[in-house]
């Protein structure tokens, strides 16, 4: 079985821009890349597992969120990095798009979209990490059987202070040293 690093997509990878729906509003988190690269250096594929409620919403579509993970994908990709694999959740409870508005068992901190991803990609949850800017991807982590996870302080992790913490979880300033901090532990 392979092992991964799962990420969360806005606020870890790339700033967070609050339903971000256009290639244009794309920004790189500093060391983003470079974090991604790491982590395959080092044998281990990366996933993404972002909610994406804008769909719920009605603020865009697949189709704009496909544009947006083709220009993050080249975007990356011109830096040496590559991601494995794209899963979102586009569920909300109080969405105005009918076929979306619901709960399910994919939003984090459910586990759905890792187990969706570690089946698909014959993934080692105890042997894999995650990185999300808030509890609930930590709490995610926990749920899926994850043992190694981070929170950042870039996006919402900032604004959530001392909301609580996770036992075992590393917190840092951003996704880099987050990754460098889990690939020591799991050593």
């Amino acid at each position: 079985m392979e092992k991964a690093f799962f990420l969360d997509r806005d606020g870890v990878i790339i700033e967070d821009a609050n339903y971000l729906s256009r290639p244009e509003q794309l920004r790189l988190i500093p060391g983003a890349a470079e974090g991604i690269k790491l982590i395959r250096e080092h044998g281990y594929k990366v996933i993404v597992v972002s909610n994406q409620s804008g769909i719920a919403r009605g603020y865009f579509t697949f189709d704009d969120l496909a544009k947006v993970e083709k220009a993050l994908s080249a975007m990356l990709e011109e830096k040496g990095a590559k991601v494995d694999g794209w899963y979102y959740c586009p569920h909300h409870e109080k969405g105005s798009v009918p076929e979306y508005a619901k709960k399910c068992s994919c939003r984090k901190p459910l586990p759905g979209l890792v187990l969706q991803g570690a089946e698909e990609h014959h993934i080692d949850l105890a042997g894999s990490a995650m990185i999300g800017d808030k509890l609930s991807d930590v709490q995610c982590a926990v749920n899926a059987g994850i043992k190694h996870y981070a929170k950042v302080s870039t996006g919402h992790g900032s604004e959530e202070g001392e909301k609580g913490k996770i036992e075992g979880m590393i917190e840092e300033t951003s996704i880099l040293p987050a990754i460098q901090k889990l690939l020591k532990e799991m050593r």
